[in-house]
């Protein structure tokens, strides 16, 4: 991981805020993701994404606690279960990297993972559920140990026909996808694994390993982005996004419309903005590269395709 002072180094015009963004969301770099961006540049792309920014400490009216309505829609602690044939498990809060546009940036209440009741009661829900899909989220599930992970994995495809991950640790962190993981990932299909990349930067030879180890295993891999200004709100960035993603065998799945969460505000893009540049990514792109634009609302009623 980078350390605080080369953070200051790179950024000395961050160094007084540092303390107090960190307090309230951590501020966290893998080394991988470090080399590729330039922390130097406010405006570098990957940059702007995990490094704080001071706006991150004002409170702005449109700031939401819960953008997405999970809290109403989570039966017990660590499960979401907005759909009906579809149930979310947060395996941990943690993350190798944390984005600052993030729409879980509250780690609170509890732990960062959950204690042993809370997980078996977690489990056992799911198991009354029988969902037909079980997505593992969190935080980043690959954050976890293999053994837990492969665990959670073996116990509810007993009750579930699909499984799915979501992870961005395949970007952030590619180290992580090693040859006996993939196995073992092989070994419990069918299992899709979602990946998390908003700007094309973020693909760099070890990325592309990882992803082909993935794919060439026959572990379907999808990708979902967010549209971030000052990172992805143009045409054209976008296209080359998606385009690369295709190249690489990803399917481009999701583009959420950023959320409403505290301290994101200088991320956010209207949703007319938003239409127009998806009509233009339209004219630029086949229908494979094309992801859904989708709404998240507060409301907890889940992903809604936003027409353009």
């Amino acid at each position: 991981m980078v350390s605080r002072g080369e953070m200051v180094d790179a950024r000395p015009d961050l160094a007084d805020s540092l303390d107090a963004a960190h307090a309230l969301f951590p501020v966290k770099v893998t080394r991988s993701f470090w080399n590729r961006m330039n922390p130097a540049d406010p405006a570098d792309p990957l940059a702007r994404q995990v490094l704080h920014s001071p706006e991150e400490l004002v409170v702005h009216p449109e700031d939401e606690a819960d953008p997405v309505g999970d809290a109403a829609k989570s039966p017990v602690p660590w499960v979401v279960h907005k759909y009906a044939d579809r149930v979310l498990l947060m395996m941990t809060k943690r993350c190798h990297l944390y984005c600052r546009y993030c729409f879980r940036r509250n780690h609170e209440p509890g732990g960062l993972d959950p204690t042993a009741e809370e997980w078996e009661a977690a489990l056992a829900y799911i198991e009354s559920a029988r969902p037909r899909e079980v997505i593992l989220s969190g935080g980043d599930p690959l954050a976890v140990r293999d053994d837990r992970l492969f665990a959670t994995l073996d116990r509810l495809a007993a009750v579930s026909r699909v499984l799915r991950i979501h992870s961005r640790a395949p970007i952030t962190f590619p180290e992580r996808i090693t040859d006996a993981f993939v196995a073992e990932l092989r070994a419990r299909q069918p299992l899709y694994l979602v990946v998390h990349t908003n700007h094309a930067n973020e693909l760099s030879a070890e990325v592309d390993q990882g992803l082909a180890r993935l794919v060439d295993a026959g572990i379907p891999v999808l990708n979902q982005a967010v549209l971030l200004r000052g990172v992805n709100d143009d045409a054209d960035v976008l296209a080359s996004l998606f385009e690369a993603l295709l190249e690489r065998r990803v399917k481009p799945y999701y583009l959420h419309h950023t959320d409403h969460a505290a301290g994101n505000a200088h991320f956010r893009v209207s949703l007319d903005e938003g239409r127009v540049l998806m009509r233009q990514v339209r004219e630029r792109v086949g229908g494979l590269a094309l992801p859904v634009y989708v709404l998240d609302p507060p409301d907890g009623s889940g992903k809604r395709p936003i027409a353009y």
